[in-house]
């Protein structure tokens, strides 16, 4: 068995949203991921996804997308993103797919690995990080030691953890989410969210504090999917 990753697939198969828009490099990548996923996955391989899955606004709009993700190969693990506005109840998209897990306030199980993750949102920076932010940001923490603590409950010792957004601010500089990850003796942090060359820089990659952190953002993999094990 494998286990890879690939974020922001920004599909749009019912919603009219070209990606060219953001650069040629966009041009039908959801083909160019399609062909580079059959190339590399089998039935019992794992993709984890890490958020803006769909540009659609609700599940009618969703389902085409959701379901060429389910067709492809290999057991799915799902984690909303920012864009994710169709993502309503985790227990009924987990109902709903046979093929696709869902991640919120949960944790799943790769070979002895836990599965937990949160979409997170925007650390505490000096330039914009409003009351409001600072509310859902905490509220984000919450959810990501929700789905730790089930994972450690249940004795998983080895944890792979995503967020769609990146763990900290543009400066790299420590978070409530890296605190976490440290305290929780997380091995992987896997997220997304960045797009462009200007934007690459702020990521946080490689080891830091014992913790392997890798941008998974499609457009940063050239649209190939990152092997993580």
């Amino acid at each position: 068995m494998s286990l890879y990753a690939i974020g922001d697939l920004h599909l749009s198969h019912y919603v009219n949203k070209p990606m060219e828009v953001f650069g040629s490099h966009w041009k039908e990548h959801h083909e160019r991921i399609k062909k580079d996923w059959l190339a590399k996955v089998r039935d019992n391989d794992a993709v984890l996804i890490p958020g803006d899955i769909s540009w659609a606004i609700n599940m009618t709009e969703a389902m085409p997308d959701l379901k060429w993700i389910e067709d492809l190969p290999g057991r799915k693990v799902l984690l909303r993103g920012n864009h994710d506005y169709w993502w309503s109840s985790v227990s009924k998209l987990n109902e709903s797919f046979h093929r696709m897990e869902f991640l919120q306030n949960n944790y799943f199980i790769y070979e002895d690995y836990a599965i937990c993750g949160t979409r997170g949102w925007i650390s505490p920076n000096k330039n914009n990080f409003t009351p409001q932010d600072e509310k859902i940001y905490n509220r984000e923490v919450h959810r990501l030691k929700l789905s730790l603590e089930k994972a450690r409950e249940d004795g998983y010792t080895k944890i792979i953890c995503m967020l769609h957004y990146p763990p900290t601010n543009e400066l790299h500089e420590k978070s409530l989410f890296t605190e976490i990850f440290k305290e929780y003796g997380v091995e992987i942090v896997l997220y997304g969210h960045l797009h462009g060359k200007d934007y690459y820089k702020y990521s946080l990659q490689g080891l830091h504090d014992g913790i392997n952190y890798h941008l998974v953002s499609c457009d940063y993999l050239d649209f190939k999917l990152f092997k993580v094990l």
